[in-house]
């Protein structure tokens, strides 16, 4: 016998697998989370993958078409807009030199943190081993290439810091 919960997730194809939810989390429909942990409060749009060992802060938002990867940490209070991209290696292949298929064991998860109160721009792309800084704003489209600090926003390709934050 099925639970309401898992009835309501079947049918608009969300898939949670091995997720660790806080109370009150809010996932629209077709999502795909493994392994990961996600906050108090925090409200999952719909196309959201995340990744194991992600790991999703309280009452955060995350927008649709996002995909967190394994190694991202978004601390509390942090807005991520529509189709945001983390990205976790920072030199992806999908062979070994020899020919054959990579697998986990032949690269290296390079972590990457949102601080608290941060939010990111829709279309941006997050590239490994960065941290954006406590109430940074990443504009829409962004590619983040290197640390943002604190209360800073940040713009373009690659991104720049533009102004500070009162």
């Amino acid at each position: 016998m099925t639970t309401f919960a898992e009835e309501y997730l079947k049918e608009n194809f969300i898939r949670l697998s091995n997720v660790k939810l806080g109370k009150d989390v809010k996932i629209f429909g077709f999502v795909n989370a493994y392994g990961c942990e996600i906050g108090d409060g925090t409200k999952i749009g719909t196309f959201v993958e995340i990744q194991k060992n992600a790991v999703i802060g309280k009452n955060c938002k995350i927008s649709s078409h996002t995909f967190i990867c394994e190694g991202v940490t978004i601390e509390d209070y942090v807005f991520v807009g529509h189709g945001v991209m983390f990205i976790n290696d920072t030199y992806p292949r999908a062979a070994n030199p020899d020919g054959s298929m990579q697998t986990e064991a032949d690269w290296k998860v390079i972590p990457t943190l949102v601080k608290k109160g941060a939010s990111i721009g829709s279309n941006a792309t997050i590239l490994a081993g960065v941290t954006i800084g406590e109430g940074a704003i990443v504009g829409a489209g962004a590619v983040v290439t290197k640390d943002v600090p604190p209360k800073t926003i940040v713009a373009g390709v690659p991104a720049r810091a533009m102004r500070q934050i009162e």
